[in-house]
């Protein structure tokens, strides 16, 4: 599982690279490249957002594998066509998106089967997200560092071609190498299925159910809120604030690639020492500490133009404190959800997460027009501070504090799954946090979920 995760992300660092660069020496126009990359993200972020029921009605193993295997095809295609000198730029945007559009769901499908390779593996789950956030660091720091040797070597086509090349391996490991009955629709009885309720017909009745189950839920609604303005303000951090702070300070490309590269190989430590230890800490003081560490203090840092020693030491220190998010807010919401739900539930948190990302420039620069780098930098880390601090301290981390016991409460989950089903819409769409106090406590994980 963690393979296949590992080759298909990092097919995608690579085509990040390839894939702009090779519209630059074709076309010399940075609209066009543009172009080409919003022609990925946003078939990426709507279709991943629409696709959970899907996911979870014909199984996510099935829809892993066939997006690979599309994004392959897709991305073969393109070095195949200009090779033959038919590769038109309309044709080049077409193809990029069916690249974007199947990335989201194969995505969402190795997530929804994560659980389920925890269960099968004898691992704790905050152990099973660890390892995957390890990965997924692995991806974003060797991928570009690879794709960018590759097109500097060879050119962005045969770049491509690795890139076509890694989702073939993903789609292999998929269908050829998991164990047999892996990853089935959870409805149908699969492992991950234990409630015998038929699924609401129509598809957006099983979309609704999903949010539903979102909306009632005030611990997940926390966290996506934390994760959304987090990720508003990553975006905005890292394409505006770091490279305007790096020029106005002297440092240039250099020191970006300094203080990113500190950060991400202390993710990667700090993910490997919370994969082992993270079970046995206490969940609201890791979501502190790691937020505190990771965000906050790199904005101010830069607002009062420190040293680069001590710009540094605090990134490398944000690094290992971001490290330990991914475990435990991965290993919440999996423990909260019941396994027919899955795939529809992490849908609409990933378009929550997702929503603000392109936007977060285009706001920091306009502030930046308007008051300057400074203030931008201190009033970005008093809002991420204000969210951390109001999501942390919301009464429903109580429940989140240990990992449910294994099957009884999978079992309690999946009642709270089915609560909305064989009733009217306007009942199904109804909070089930109206009444504080009525979710169920939460204790630590013993079952298959959490060994």
């Amino acid at each position: 599982m963690l393979a296949s995760t590992a080759v298909a992300l990092t097919a995608t660092r690579v085509s990040a690279i390839a894939l702009p660069w090779f519209v630059l020496v074709t076309t010399g126009s940075a609209t066009r490249t543009g172009l080409v990359a919003f022609c990925e993200l946003a078939p990426y972020v709507v279709v991943k957002a629409l696709t959970g029921p899907l996911v979870d009605r014909v199984g996510p193993r099935v829809v892993c594998w066939t997006a690979d295997t599309l994004s392959a095809t897709a991305a073969v295609l393109i070095p195949f066509c200009h090779t033959l000198g038919v590769l038109r730029f309309w044709l080049l945007l077409v193809l990029v998106a069916v690249i974007g559009a199947v990335r989201g769901p194969g995505d969402l499908a190795r997530d929804v089967m994560l659980p389920e390779a925890a269960d099968r593996g004898g691992l704790r789950l905050e152990r099973a997200t660890g390892l995957a956030g390890v990965v997924e660091q692995l991806a974003a720091t060797a991928g570009p560092a690879a794709g960018g040797a590759l097109v500097a070597l060879a050119g962005p086509l045969p770049a491509l071609l690795a890139t076509a090349a890694c989702f073939a391996l993903g789609s292999v490991i998929i269908g050829l190498v998991l164990p047999p009955g892996m990853g089935r629709p959870a409805a149908s009885g699969g492992t991950g299925g234990t409630d015998s309720t038929p699924e609401p017909d129509g598809y957006g009745r099983r979309l609704r159910e999903g949010f539903a189950f979102l909306r009632g839920d005030p611990l997940l609604r926390a966290i996506c809120a934390v994760v959304g303005v987090g990720n508003f303000l990553g975006a905005a951090f890292a394409q505006v604030l770091v490279p305007l702070w790096a020029r106005d300070s002297g440092g240039g490309p250099a020191v970006i690639g300094l203080v990113n590269g500190l950060f991400g190989a202390t993710a990667v430590l700090g993910g490997l020492t919370a994969a082992a230890v993270a079970h046995r800490l206490r969940r609201r003081l890791v979501f502190f500490t790691g937020y505190l560490l990771s965000d906050t203090p790199r904005y101010l840092v830069l607002a009062l133009d420190a040293p680069l020693w001590l710009v540094a030491v605090v990134f490398a220190t944000g690094g290992l404190g971001a490290g330990f998010l991914n475990p435990i807010l991965s290993a919440i919401s999996y423990e909260r959800l019941p396994r027919h739900l899955i795939g529809r539930v992490r849908a609409l948190t990933a378009a929550v997460a997702w929503a603000g990302i392109p936007f977060g420039g285009l706001a920091a620069g306009a502030l930046i027009a308007t008051a300057g780098l400074t203030p931008t930098l201190l009033a970005a880390g008093a809002a991420h501070l204000t969210v951390v601090i109001t999501g942390g301290t919301r009464g429903a981390w109580r429940e989140g504090q240990e990992g449910e016991e294994g099957q009884e409460g999978r079992e309690k989950r999946e009642e709270r799954g089915t609560e909305t089903r064989g009733k009217p819409d306007h009942e199904s769409a109804a909070p089930t946090d109206a009444a504080p106090g009525r979710s169920t406590p939460v204790r630590r994980a013993r079952g298959p979920a959490g060994r």
